[in-house]
């Protein structure tokens, strides 16, 4: 006889579900599996640790030709999340358990060689399958349980073993359907850094605030030892908090990369990736031969921080312009395309020049006008127009070093963030959107009106800075957060005139 499991692959971020048949042939390969239906490497090592789990879990492994297949054929099959599946696909088959409504019920999880389950990825996006195919029982490895747990009106069946299985399906031993519920620590307790404790910079940390409160991209700029880095590992600690949505999509995100920690099923502060300047194109955007996530879309929803950013390939930069227009990346290769999400606020830093000194009153810049524009070049000036602030970051003068005075906090910074940040979830109710930044050149005309004055602003700016149509309508975002932050509803010359201080000086 046959039998047919219901198990899932990923593909990208989403899952699609795959069916493990199993059948006999004739008895002269006794114990011989053959498995089809495009399987990976890690796929046909299934049948030794199959084999080896049945035999110690004290089932008894049939002496037969057994043939597996995993449907769809025309899908390629990876990793060992099959194992599972297929051990009790044969077991169906051989009549060793009974297992009633199959369509029912769905089934993860990688064996070890003595029957005990092992975790596997991608759990969240499958749990979101199930629960979109009205399938009721989830069984999963124990550690995988609090992740699929994440999924309402599905049963979380936490596996320890195939022996436990085996009973739970026999009726003699039934495994409890997890119930364990996800505790939301306060913001405070994600981070060891503040702004407090930052000295000078004001005009910097104003900067960072409206980056943050309409997910901005802003570059730095200046000597080496003037804060940059610190003032940009500090900026996890002034954004809001992630929503249940936003919190989903990170870990939907982590859970496939493979990166997701086992003791925080669900991602609850936002990302801070930083990538060094030698990584690859792969390494940054996702990839390769079976495509992950890269870190433009580890950091979605949160911040991507990229120091000395003019040391980065500038072939490796230019692979941003998508996701910093879009909000994802398209990742192609010979087998198809896939789409993963990229919205993430963008924040580089950099030295004026090779020796750094360049903008420093005090230090004599030893390069010449020839290397500062060579390096500088290294930014391409489409990348440098998707950058709504640039901010120069000086050299902190002694008296403020030494000052015992303690600055604002990051936790009323992060509150007016919070604020405007709830204006826009208002403001685009209904919409794709959330963040000022992510408005199309539609929404930013139905979303910012200026009036004359304004209106009049802006037309100098254009046509004095030679601003491209790009930059007009990231000047406009940029004064609806501004207003976001001062509580206005309408936008003003004053507003726009502070976005405009933050366009580069030479366009």
């Amino acid at each position: 006889m046959s039998s047919k499991i219901l198990s899932a692959a990923t593909v990208g971020l989403d899952a699609q579900l795959v069916e493990v048949e199993a059948d006999f042939g004739g008895s002269n390969e006794g114990g011989k599996i053959i498995i089809v239906g495009l399987p990976d490497a890690a796929v046909q090592e299934s049948r030794e640790r199959v084999w080896a789990a049945i035999k110690n879990s004290d089932l008894s492994f049939p002496r037969l030709r057994i043939t597996v297949n995993l449907a769809p054929a025309d899908l390629r099959k990876q990793g060992p999340a099959y194992d599972l599946p297929i051990a009790l696909s044969i077991l169906v088959a051989s009549n060793r358990i009974i297992l009633d409504k199959p369509e029912k019920s769905l089934f993860i999880g990688e064996l070890s060689l003595n029957g005990d389950l092992r975790p596997v990825t991608g759990i969240l996006s499958i749990a979101i399958l199930a629960q979109q195919k009205g399938i009721e029982n989830f069984f999963v490895p124990e550690i995988n349980a609090a992740e699929a747990n994440l999924i309402p009106d599905i049963n979380v069946i936490p596996v320890k073993s195939l022996s436990q299985l085996v009973k739970h399906l026999a009726g003699s031993e039934k495994i409890p359907v997890y119930q364990n519920k996800i505790k939301k620590p306060s913001p405070a307790n994600f981070y060891k850094y503040d702004f407090a404790y930052i000295k000078g910079q004001e005009h910097v940390k104003r900067a960072l605030e409206i980056a943050a409160a309409g997910a901005h991209n802003i570059l730095m700029s200046g000597p080496p030892g003037a804060g940059k880095t610190l003032l940009a590992r500090s900026v996890p600690t002034i954004l809001p908090e992630m929503t249940l949505e936003e919190s989903l999509e990170v870990t939907k995100i982590y859970s496939v990369a493979g990166i997701l920690p086992t003791d925080k099923p669900l991602i609850q502060e936002r990302p801070f990736r930083s990538p060094h300047h030698t990584a690859s194109g792969v390494a940054l955007v996702g990839g390769g031969t079976w495509p992950k996530p890269g870190e433009v879309s580890l950091a979605h929803r949160g911040v991507l921080f990229l120091d000395e950013f003019p040391e980065f390939p500038r072939l490796v930069l230019e692979n941003l312009r998508q996701p910093l227009e879009d909000g994802v990346i398209f990742v192609s290769r010979a087998a198809g395309t896939l789409k993963f999400p990229a919205k993430f606020i963008l924040l580089a830093a950099m030295n004026p020049c090779p020796c750094g000194y360049a903008t420093d009153p005090e230090r004599v810049c030893t390069c010449s006008p020839g290397q500062i524009i060579k390096y500088q070049k290294r930014i391409s000036g489409p990348l440098l127009d998707r950058i709504d602030l640039h901010i120069e970051v000086p050299r902190v003068k002694f008296e403020k070093l030494a000052s015992q005075q303690v600055a604002e906090s990051s936790k009323e910074i992060r509150q007016r963030v919070q604020n405007a940040r709830q204006k826009q979830l208002i403001r685009f109710k209904g919409k794709k959107i959330i963040t000022n930044s992510e408005m199309s050149s539609q929404e930013v005309r139905e979303f910012c009106p200026v009036d004359t004055q304004t209106q009049d602003l802006l037309r100098n700016a254009v046509n004095q800075l030679h601003l491209s149509a790009r930059a007009y309508f990231r000047i406009l975002k940029l004064a609806r957060t501004i207003a976001d932050l001062e509580n206005q509803e309408q936008i003003t010359a004053q507003h726009v005139a502070e976005a405009l201080q933050y366009r580069p000086k030479i366009e």
